[in-house]
């Protein structure tokens, strides 16, 4: 990880500001935050930075005010929930830039927390306007992005800092940049991927990335069936983009080319209605789905048969659940591959990387998200990377001086 300055590439910062950019867009209902994940997995960068002296202000979306002011989307609505996740006092700060922020800074001692408002009141943010940046860039002496999360998007606060200031990864960013790399970038063989969820077009981009990239491909949930459909297999009444089994078909073919297997399900859960434990509920080979029936999860051989072949894999990405996992008993696949994927990761002969949203509540279901090698809550900047694409956030810490 040569590549991008850490905390560890820091020398005496003791008085000075660092301007961390974090991810606290986090969940509300009436007002109170609902899941303070994203709080805790940011708290060791700042607390770092904070013991070590600096006057430490925060950067952060919330929510989507579309450049306008929003008292529903202050961030001084997260302000107490920073404040127990840190154990710290936190100012709150009404501006990102400007005389406010000058006179905080002024108040502010070495090792004082400062919360600044949503950057997103301001057109310039996601414009990533250059001169919205440099106002911003005018209050620290170096900048910090622990904001994987956001890392896909070019905006002022998540790109433009890091070529206005020295630039460095916060902990959190670190851990998630090195977790890529080991799963993807220079993995142990073989690769397995599992790539689930209902619909093939939102992850066609993540597939013909994948298929050159690992040695096994999983294919779960309704796209599953969309790749029945390319093999001729009648899938009755399940979700199927039926018009996309052209691009599925070749997709087929291009793993053929690079050495990849692909993973189909060969037994299914099938039921005619989409609801808990239905009574209609059975097990039945991929062939013999009946024309009123719909695929809602992989079969008990066929996920047998994926545990059998994790066995032979040294590294594995994981986004997406097998089957439709919310819904009971079409969680049975995902939980129990979940497990076999965590018990070789316990006694170190996997990797296992994990990353989406459904993918966290799917192991979160299963008991073992804590089991795997690395979890990322990043959803559409993991989808992202898995496409292979460049994220502009990390692409900025990595052009840094």
């Amino acid at each position: 990880m040569s590549q991008f300055k850490t905390l560890d590439d820091l020398g005496d910062i003791s008085g000075k500001v660092a301007l961390v950019r974090v991810d606290l867009n986090l969940p509300m209902r009436d007002g109170e935050v609902t899941d303070a994940t994203r709080a805790r997995a940011v708290a060791p960068t700042i607390l770092e930075l904070a013991d070590a002296g600096a006057k430490v202000l925060l950067l952060t979306h919330f929510g989507r005010p579309e450049g306008q002011r929003n008292s529903t989307m202050s961030t001084s609505l997260i302000q107490r929930t920073i404040q127990d996740v840190l154990g710290r006092e936190v100012m709150f700060i009404s501006e990102v830039s400007g005389p406010v922020v000058e006179q905080s800074l002024a108040i502010m001692r070495p090792g004082d927390i400062g919360l600044l408002e949503n950057t997103r009141f301001w057109p310039g943010e996601e414009a990533n306007d250059a001169d919205f940046a440099r106002a911003i860039a005018a209050h620290g002496d170096f900048y910090v992005n622990d904001a994987f999360s956001a890392a896909h998007r070019a905006h002022a606060s998540t790109e433009g800092l890091a070529h206005l200031l020295p630039a460095y990864a916060g902990r959190a960013m670190q851990a998630e940049l090195e977790a890529l790399d080991k799963a993807l970038g220079h993995p142990q063989r073989p690769v397995a991927a599992v790539v689930g969820g209902a619909k093939v077009s939102t992850k066609m981009g993540v597939l013909e990335h994948l298929v050159g990239r690992v040695d096994h491909l999983i294919i779960g949930g309704g796209m599953a069936n969309t790749f029945l459909a390319a093999r001729g297999i009648a899938v009755g009444k399940s979700l199927c983009e039926h018009e996309l089994t052209g691009d599925v078909a070749a997709i087929m073919e291009a793993a053929d080319r690079s050495g990849c297997v692909v993973h189909l399900p060969y037994d299914v859960a099938v039921a005619r209605e989409f609801a808990p434990n239905p009574p209609s509920l059975r097990v039945c080979n991929v062939h013999d789905v009946a024309a009123d029936e719909m695929i809602l999860d992989i079969g008990p051989q066929a996920t047998e048969a994926l545990a059998d072949a994790l066995k032979t894999c040294r590294t594995l990405v994981w986004n997406g659940p097998l089957g439709a996992f919310e819904t009971p008993p079409f969680d049975t696949a995902t939980v129990a591959l979940a497990r076999t994927a965590a018990a070789l990761t316990r006694e170190g002969s996997l990797v296992s990387v994990a990353g989406g949203g459904d993918t966290v509540a799917a192991l979160n279901q299963a008991g073992v998200t804590g089991e795997f090698s690395y979890v990322s809550t990043a959803g559409g900047a993991f989808l992202e990377w898995m496409e292979g694409r460049e994220l502009p956030g990390v692409a900025a810490l990595r052009q840094a001086d």
